[in-house]
This record gives C-alpha cells, sequence and structure tokens, in this order.
C-alpha cells in the first residue's frame, strides 16, 4: 500500500480558506482514488471528498458541497483538499486515504480505503 502524509492544517479564520495536502509514496498511488475524511472531537470520523485515479470524477459530502474541492496532480502524487468559508464546525482532524491499486474510482465508505495518513488538524476559530 500506499504511505500517505497530511499537511496544511493550521489555525483557520471563519468565513477563511485552508489548502490541506496530501503527499504519496509508492508507484501506485495514479491507480488508486483517493479521499479525504474528518474526525471532530468527540464524534465519529465522516466522509469529505473523493477522487477518482485520473481526476476525472469527485464526490463530496452534502452537508460541505460548494466549500470543499479536491484535486490530484498524479505527477508529484499529490492530492489537495481546499476548503473555503471555513466554521467552527469544521474543526477536525483531517485524513487523507487511498484505496488499493486498481481501484480507480470515487468512494465515501472508510472500508474502502486501504491505507491511512496520520491526519493533520485543522482548527477554525476566531
Amino acid at each position: 500500500h500506499v504511505q500517505l502524509v497530511e499537511s496544511g492544517g493550521g489555525l483557520g479564520q471563519p468565513g477563511g480558506s485552508l489548502t490541506l495536502s496530501c503527499t504519496a509514496s509508492g508507484p501506485t498511488f495514479s491507480s488508486s482514488a483517493v479521499g479525504w475524511f474528518r474526525q471532530a472531537p468527540g464524534k465519529a470520523r465522516e466522509f469529505v471528498a473523493s477522487i477518482s485515479w485520473n481526476g476525472e470524477s469527485t464526490y463530496y459530502a452534502d452537508s460541505l458541497n460548494y466549500r470543499v474541492f479536491i484535486t490530484r496532480d498524479n505527477a508529484k502524487n499529490l492530492v489537495s483538499l481546499r476548503m473555503e468559508d471555513l466554521r467552527p464546525e469544521d474543526t477536525a482532524i483531517y485524513y487523507c486515504a487511498a484505496r488499493s491499486s486498481g481501484e480507480y474510482y470515487w468512494s465515501d465508505h472508510e472500508a474502502d480505503f486501504v491505507s491511512w495518513g496520520q491526519g493533520t488538524q485543522v482548527t477554525v476559530s476566531s
């Protein structure tokens, strides 16, 4: 499986924006769909967004649609999550996850992802 490292978290202002990055190591990353999940304090981990292997298809959690955008650059082994109009309820640890090689299409189910990063903390506060 690929190894994933998230970065870009930190303190965000309400109404502001942040871009999270997920950098992968391993030759099979470009043939795997990738997703972002998040876990707020005291809550279960939840789906945020997912992108197909070639970046042509994306899917978002209904509650976050139009505020988050997922993209990927396979040449750089990179998947990004841009978050706009930040709200305090966006405070969470954000995790990047990848499906197995050959699983090309996005998913919103945690069980479909086999590789997970350690997470990056996002805190939204004024």
